[in-house]
């Protein structure tokens, strides 16, 4: 005999469920937002927190930065060169990679990818202390752990990830450009000085601009979800993996959306 099946609850009320507690989180994401920029501007300074969240963040992601750029660059580089080559414009290609890394690939890859291993570490390592109740022990000695903790990485991120960003768009140009010297007609010296004249101040400016809105998208995010984890081991793990997600997604929109208002306002 064919038992009853359990109806399957409506979708809309699945969304409507997803859409109110996404709503709480970005409430939740705000108000922390707020209080870390109050906390920014309280001495003392958490200087010895930030010079190690500097190491943590910056050092340590040099490797993934400069890896992400040269190999993405050299794909680039040969796929504009191949598809210019069918109109007779091979010779464009290095104008066309000169912006393009200094105005989306650049930021882009490296938010991506150095947003991904930070965001992961800093909501592993506060949740971590939230589990084992160490955020309590903090408040209970009359700390702020917003002022001890995440100001510290958010400002370590402000700081190192346009610097990352500079340096995937340097190293970029110069991995595009020996790629094409592998080519029998085209050179070195004229890719790097095609891109080099292509790319305008403002491009840069534009791409560099981005950067510090992912570095605190990223950064925020990961200390929100960090501070709320429950659940022990499990929760850590689940905050971790919701971190990476989050980040990438909100990397993506937000750069289209800075993207349509720079081009609006004149300097994307």
């Amino acid at each position: 005999m064919n038992q009853p099946s359990v109806p399957a609850a409506p979708y809309s009320s699945l969304l409507r469920a997803r859409f109110e507690s996404g709503l709480v989180k970005l409430g939740e994401v705000s108000f922390l937002t707020r209080d870390t920029l109050r906390q920014a501007f309280r001495r003392p300074l958490e200087l010895s927190s930030l010079i190690e969240q500097i190491e943590s963040i910056g050092v340590r992601s040099m490797s993934v930065v400069v890896l992400t750029a040269i190999f993405s660059s050299m794909v680039i580089t040969i796929q504009f060169s191949h598809q210019l080559a069918r109109f007779g414009a091979k010779e464009w290609a290095g104008n066309a990679v000169g912006v393009t890394l200094a105005r989306e690939l650049g930021p882009v890859m490296t938010a991506l990818m150095v947003g991904g291993r930070v965001g992961a570490g800093i909501a592993a390592e506060l949740g971590s202390m939230s589990v084992t109740e160490q955020i309590d022990a903090i408040r209970a000695l009359g700390a702020d752990p917003v002022k001890k903790l995440v100001v510290p990485r958010v400002l370590a991120t402000l700081l190192v990830l346009p610097l990352m960003s500079a340096v995937a768009v340097v190293l970029g140009v110069l991995a595009g450009g020996f790629i094409t010297a592998m080519e029998p007609d085209a050179s070195f010296e004229y890719f790097i000085s095609a891109a080099l004249r292509s790319t305008k101040l403002q491009d840069f400016f534009s791409g560099q601009v981005k950067t510090l809105f992912f570095a605190f998208n990223i950064s925020i995010v990961a200390c929100h979800l960090g501070l709320s984890t429950r659940g022990g081991t499990v929760g850590v793990g689940q905050a971790t993996t919701e971190t990476v997600v989050v980040t990438s997604v909100v990397t993506l929109v937000s750069d289209f959306l800075l993207t349509k208002l720079f081009l609006a306002i004149g300097i994307g």
